[in-house]
């Protein structure tokens, strides 16, 4: 067991950018705490240690104890890594309120073709219009409500995505027709999050029109668009595969 540089980090994340986006993106921003293990000076496996506890690499079994430490809410990540260290550490976390594998990753490359809309980056006079739209994707993904847990902590990390220019939206009439946020932005890649369309205005082609323009204007800047959904989310898959993007890995989410 290592505790990593960051640039045995980076080289490790440079191996798969797309699944490892959010490793990357912490370890650049110098935030989290991370364990490897390390195989002739190179890191074979690492986790990131937090609220959230993601996995990566091959024997990632071995960092159950430290998971356990860290009193996670959530362990997501690969679907290999997640399982071996789900398998090693179940025993020592609370039981799931819900297990999530086989969510499927998608990416894409080329930039889809289309019109363009109204999404511009978020600022922060859209602040309050914002925090209950992500509050109510949240709710969708995750089947909690953010404003009952931590609601100024929410709030802070909506305002902190506005400001780090990591926040889109098009919204007419105050009516939110498609947003999403940036969870991870690295050199290779950037993982949305958060894909949302105000209920009134939905079965419109808003989110279809609406990403297609975001992925156009981000691969702009980086080589790669991903993001990854709940198997069970057969319209957004189909949006997904609509608009070019492809089903590239696995993950899976144990919430705990």
């Amino acid at each position: 067991m290592v505790e990593p540089s960051r640039d045995a980090i980076l080289r490790f994340c440079a191996e798969d950018p797309v699944e490892r986006v959010f490793l990357e993106d912490v370890a650049r921003r110098g935030l989290g705490r991370f364990v490897g293990l390390a195989e002739d000076g190179d890191l074979r496996a690492l986790c990131h240690l937090g609220v959230n506890v993601v996995p990566s690499g091959r024997g990632c079994g071995a960092f159950a104890k430290q998971v356990a430490r860290a009193a996670p809410k959530m362990l997501i990540g690969e679907s290999h890594a997640v399982s071996e260290l789900w398998s090693a550490a179940r025993s020592r976390l609370p039981r799931p309120r819900e297990d999530r594998p086989g969510q499927p990753v998608f990416a894409i490359s080329r930039p889809p073709a289309g019109p363009p809309t109204g999404l511009r980056l978020a600022r922060l006079d859209d602040l309050d219009r914002l925090v209950p739209a992500c509050a109510a994707a949240h709710r969708e993904e995750l089947g909690v409500d953010p404003l009952v847990r931590d609601a100024e902590g929410f709030r802070w990390r909506t305002r902190a995505q506005i400001e780090q220019g990591r926040s889109w939206l098009w919204i007419e009439d105050d009516v939110i027709l498609f947003k999403a946020e940036a969870s991870a932005w690295t050199p290779s890649a950037v993982q949305l999050q958060q894909v949302w369309v105000d209920p009134e205005a939905r079965r419109r082609g808003y989110a279809e029109r609406g990403l297609r323009d975001l992925c156009r204007r981000l691969l702009e800047r980086v080589p790669t668009v991903c993001l990854f959904v709940r198997a069970e989310n057969l319209p957004a898959i189909r949006l997904y595969e609509k608009i070019g993007m492809d089903h590239v890995l696995d993950y899976r989410s144990v919430l705990l």
